[in-house]
């Protein structure tokens, strides 16, 4: 079965994790820190904080914000369940808007529909790795928090996403362009909120022990000032291990999905009943994750495409369908359409050419 995300991680990951288990230190240690400068770097920010997966950064973000209890959180609805989720477990009330129906992304336009007197922040999801138009957004005048998981490699006007609004959070889970297995992280505008987090990720301590003795702590360095109530999200010494190495191949694997990317672009264009992905405007770069495209007879597609070894999917379900969040009464044509219409073809490294040709082939066919 050809899959429709993946990673791809080589001998240099292999030997990464294995000296990290040669040392027999495999929980949070200094491979985090090397980690968190480097992407840093990278992505040029001011300050980054790495945690044990992207949900976790999400409602980590939100704790930084400061958000009022119970106010509403605009979110749109075409993303994954963990927004709506981190919102609701921060004592916040996640607000779904509609997208655009050919970028997929929220649109200033979208969450002024949905602004209320209790609103107290706008989430904005950079789908697929497309960034979305942020300058509208941001003359709304609330907190932004970006998600920019499908978005580790994507600038808007040649900044990186993640980077633009007030918090920004990363994901590398297994299927992301930059994995560490299972990850994430966090970015603010102002650095203090990062090193909260910091604190915060650590069940609200901070410092370990080791590293308060190692600081040349004078009495019991193993007593600790507890500074806020949080939950534990200590990402690993082999989870960054890995991260680290794919930092560094990121070019190389950004550049296989651009192969393939533009192989579809080319092959599927004269195809009438396919729309295919929008493109990042000018001066702004695509991150590339996912491949969606819109269809005629989706469902009848995935169907045919399944059948010959080939896993396709919708990301996302639209969240306002879902009974949980109590918004099945809302309309968000865009949304829905793309409920009946979406579907992510295969995109990622460990493609083959023969792969690709073959999705093509049978694209093609459905459609002759």
């Amino acid at each position: 079965m050809i899959s429709v995300f993946g990673s791809d991680v080589g001998d240099a990951e292999i030997e990464a994790v294995s000296a990290c288990m040669r040392s027999q230190w495999l929980g949070f240690g200094k491979n985090v820190e090397s980690f968190e400068n480097a992407f840093a770097e990278r992505l040029g920010l001011a300050s980054f904080a790495m945690v044990d997966s992207g949900s976790n950064a999400l409602f980590l973000a939100l704790h930084l914000m400061d958000l009022p209890r119970g106010s509403e959180v605009i979110v749109p609805a075409f993303t994954w369940v963990s927004c709506a989720q981190a919102v609701l477990l921060a004592g916040l009330k996640p607000v779904f808007c509609d997208v655009d129906l050919h970028t997929m992304n929220v649109r200033a336009g979208d969450v002024e529909a949905c602004l209320s007197y209790n609103t107290s922040a706008i989430m904005v999801v950079h789908y697929a790795g497309l960034p979305v138009e942020m300058d509208e957004i941001q003359k709304l005048g609330l907190p932004i928090l970006e998600d920019a998981a499908h978005a580790v490699d994507s600038r808007w006007r040649e900044r990186a996403c993640g980077s633009i609004g007030d918090v920004g959070i990363y994901s590398f889970d297994a299927v992301k362009n930059l994995t560490a297995g299972e990850g994430g992280g966090i970015t603010a505008a102002d650095p203090e909120r990062i090193q909260r987090a910091k604190h915060l990720r650590y069940c609200g301590i901070g410092k370990s022990g080791f590293d308060t003795a190692a600081d040349g702590a004078p009495n019991r360095w193993w007593e600790y000032a507890i500074r806020e109530p949080f939950i534990k999200m200590l990402p690993t010494n082999l989870a960054a291990a890995i991260a680290s190495v794919q930092l560094t191949r990121l070019n190389e694997l950004q550049e296989r999905r651009r192969a393939i990317w533009q192989r579809y672009d080319a092959e599927l264009s004269d195809i009438d009943q396919i729309v295919l992905p929008a493109k990042a405007g000018p001066g702004d770069r695509h991150g590339l994750f996912t491949y969606c495209i819109r269809a005629e007879e989706r469902d009848a597609l995935a169907h045919a495409l399944l059948e010959a070894g080939i896993y396709t999917t919708l990301r996302y379900h639209p969240l306002h369908l879902n009974e949980l969040y109590g918004q099945t009464g809302r309309t968000l044509p865009n949304c829905e359409r793309l409920n009946v219409e979406a579907l992510s073809i295969p995109l990622h490294p460990r493609l083959s050419e023969t792969d690709v040709e073959q999705i093509i082939a049978e694209i093609r066919r459905f459609y002759r």
